[in-house]
């Protein structure tokens, strides 16, 4: 996504940037959730390695863009 502010983009581009980036929240979210659960097993399995930090440092990204989602809302909110 380009560096454009919510205020300087049209209706159009933010409701079609909104719609967009709630499909790539709820695909990312779901496939964090089963990195979480293949993560547990293998923790149990084989033990602690560096590769479990990695669900942890993804959920960061998960936390941005739904910020960015809230803040598109909220800036189409004000345009009604």
């Amino acid at each position: 996504m380009k560096n454009t502010k919510f205020s300087e983009m049209t209706t159009e581009e933010l409701i079609k940037n909104q719609k967009t980036l709630k499909t790539v929240n709820t695909i990312f979210a779901v496939v964090l959730f089963m990195l979480f659960a293949l993560n547990l097993f293998i923790i149990f399995m084989k033990g602690f390695s560096a590769m479990n930090v990695v669900p942890i440092a993804l959920v960061a990204i998960l936390i941005l863009n739904v910020r960015n989602l809230k803040e598109m809302k909220r800036e189409l909110e004000s345009r009604e």
